[in-house]
């Protein structure tokens, strides 16, 4: 019984991972995996000069 269990797990969970990896992988996300592989390029604004605000940093 404990085989059939263990059985049923292993299938469920590769069933699980294949649909992950044919969702991730499918036509309709590659402008969002296009977008998020350009995010680690992407700046935030905290580290633009701003010579608006004055004041040192000392």
């Amino acid at each position: 019984m404990v085989g059939i269990i263990n059985g049923v797990m292993t299938v469920l969970g590769m069933a699980t991972f294949l649909g992950i990896v044919w969702w991730a992988w499918s036509a309709g996300r590659a402008e969002a995996n296009r977008q998020a592989s350009m995010l680690p390029f992407a700046l935030s604004e905290e580290f633009h000069e701003d010579t608006n605000t004055g004041g040192s940093h000392e």
